[in-house]
């Protein structure tokens, strides 16, 4: 018994290291120097989530960052296919928590939140946005990456 603190720290420190070796590469630099910052605001509109721009518009394989405020009447859950997967998210700060699904980040009712990320390849995928009350009806938009600028 008295080697049983020993033998527990031993575990934990096999443990920590597997994790953090399980976590997976650093990502390679970026496509680009820049770090565009861009801003979506989260509103209900006629009963309706709305997100807007509807476009959100990026360089591919770029570090971007996000600031998103909700001022609908009900906490939302944004979520871009992929984006907030694959150790993609270098930063999260703010009213925000992240989705179960591990898809998305879910914004505070009247929060805001900023999301620092690496953009995915270039391409058009949909995002959404959609309200815990309002399930049903989610706002759809366009996320779009295109090419850096040489």
């Amino acid at each position: 018994m008295r080697h049983a603190p020993w033998a527990l720290g031993t575990l934990c420190l096999a443990l920590s290291t597997t994790l953090a070796s399980a976590q997976g590469k650093p990502l390679p630099p970026p496509a680009s120097d820049g770090q565009p910052v861009m801003e979506l605001t989260i509103d209900k509109k006629d009963g309706r989530i709305a997100c807007a721009p509807a476009e959100l518009r990026l360089p591919a394989d770029t570090n971007a960052e996000l600031r998103v405020v909700n001022r609908a009447d009900q906490p939302v859950t944004l979520t871009i296919d992929g984006q907030f997967e694959n150790g993609l998210v270098q930063h999260v700060d703010g009213d925000q928590g992240h989705a179960a699904s591990e898809k998305g980040y879910t914004i505070k009712l009247n929060g805001k939140a900023t999301l620092k990320f690496r953009t995915m390849a270039a391409g058009e995928r949909p995002y959404g946005c959609t309200g815990a009350n309002s399930q049903s009806e989610p706002f759809v938009g366009k996320y779009v990456l295109v090419p850096p600028a040489g």
